[in-house]
């Protein structure tokens, strides 16, 4: 069967079943004293949970509990969530795009085979993968400079050796996509010689396109492919703390049931949603708690072909994995921000100062907002020590005082309590299928 004509005829299908079954939104700011309760109900499919979350994260909503129940055709979602300041949400705006975005006039079928992919003549993506190294992101920005190209949308992650970018650049000349074949070529090219280095047989991976993805899903399958879960012999010994992630069979109910226990964080939820999603595992239930600075984390899930986990290889493979999902975009360094007027080549000055200055950029996320840069840097020196005061003010008084701020390094990291890593597991999770058993929402009957 043509393939084409076969995903058509599933998106019909999906159409549908969305037309019998239409989603339900309820969002109710009583129910709970600290947080607004939003409730999904919807025909379930592969992926509709990431999808979720998705829009709830890039809302830059805080989920501070969360009861997912997708056994069978239907999937119920109850999220705890507050704004970045932790109260409830009460803009009108926000409301009524949660409920247009999760509810019956919501439109998103069959993002999951396309991974969120459209074309776009705004920009050309192009997206990085290879070895992580001091000034990496400065000699990247120099030849997109050089190449005269205009960085208008950038985020960078550094993870066990690994470096993954998505940036989006415009052609100075036009200020639209770069449609030249031979420059195309070109950058491809440079970039390539880039992230290789000296050394030349290493592994880099560069892709030039004019197609627009999600940025943090899309930097999550980059490094995925990558492999940079994979330990290496330094990074084993590192004592830094890690997330506490288990994984066992319960062999009752046929499902391999994961817990994590790790420091809380924006974006939690998303990255290990997405990452199991991305490995072919569904959800079948999940309950997420936070409680201070911890999240607590619980899933049970089967694999696509409906199997458990089978060996003992794919159990050390997810746990792997998730540990990488929530490490990757954990703020190692001290936080800058830099807001000014947006130009040709800045991203490119400011990361070579830092570079002269020997600090080295860990993550970055660069917008451009009605001709205005806004760039978030996480840096810390080359050699390993705290980021020096005195070369912090020589950078300041070079970029600019007011142009770049300093923001202060995030938390130091301590280590887990020694509670069980089984908190949650086999919790009473089935006893009910009540929301209202898990104080998360209050009865609509």
């Amino acid at each position: 069967m043509n393939m084409s004509f076969s995903h058509n005829m599933d998106d019909e299908y999906e159409k549908f079943i969305r037309r019998m079954n239409p989603p339900r939104v309820v969002i109710d700011n009583e129910a709970c004293k600290n947080a607004t309760v939003i409730q999904v109900d919807s025909a379930n499919r592969h992926g509709i949970l990431l999808e979720v979350v998705q829009i709830l994260t890039d809302l830059n909503l805080i989920i501070t509990k969360a009861y997912i129940s997708s056994d069978g055709s239907w999937f119920m979602d109850v999220f705890n969530v507050t704004d970045q300041d932790g109260n409830k949400i009460i803009d009108e705006g926000i409301l009524d795009y949660i409920t247009k975005s999760l509810g019956p006039e919501s439109c998103f079928t069959s993002s999951i085979r396309s991974v969120g992919v459209k074309q776009s003549m705004d920009h050309t993506s192009i997206e990085l993968t290879g070895s992580d190294r001091p000034g990496l992101l400065s000699e990247v920005s120099a030849v997109l400079r050089h190449l005269k190209c205009n960085v208008v949308n950038a985020e960078v992650w550094t993870h066990n050796t690994r470096a993954a970018a998505v940036m989006q650049v415009t052609d100075e000349e036009t200020g639209i996509a770069i449609t030249d074949p031979e420059k195309l070529s070109r950058i491809k090219a440079l970039l390539c010689n880039v992230l290789k280095g000296s050394n030349k047989s290493g592994l880099a991976k560069t892709v030039v396109s004019h197609s627009v993805t999600h940025t943090g899903r899309r930097l999550h399958q980059m490094m995925f492919a990558d492999r940079d879960y994979e330990r290496t012999g330094d990074d084993v010994l590192d004592d830094r703390p890690r997330p506490n992630v288990n994984v066992v069979n319960w062999y009752d109910k046929d499902y391999s049931a994961v817990t994590i226990r790790c420091k809380d964080r924006p974006k939690l939820l998303f990255d290990t949603v997405c990452t199991l999603t991305d490995m072919d595992y569904v959800v079948f239930h999940a309950n997420i708690d936070t409680k201070g600075p911890d999240s607590y984390q619980e899933y049970y899930i089967r694999h696509i072909d409906g199997s458990p986990v089978k060996s003992d290889a794919e159990r050390q493979r997810v746990t792997q994995c998730l540990e990488a999902a929530i490490e990757r975009r954990v703020s190692e360094g001290l936080k800058l921000e830099l807001c000014t007027t947006d130009r040709v080549g800045l991203l490119s000055d400011v990361t070579r100062i830092f570079r002269e200055n020997s600090l080295t950029v860990t993550r970055a996320e660069v917008t451009t907002k009605a001709g205005k840069a806004i760039n978030t840097f996480y840096v810390r020196d080359t050699s390993g020590y705290s980021v020096d005061a005195k070369t912090l003010d020589s950078i300041r008084q070079v970029i600019g005082q007011t142009i770049l701020k300093v923001k202060g390094s995030p938390e130091d990291s301590k280590p887990d309590s020694q509670e069980s890593p089984t908190r949650f597991l086999f919790g009473g999770l089935f006893k009910s299928r009540s929301f209202v058993n898990f104080n998360l929402v209050r009865s609509y009957s």
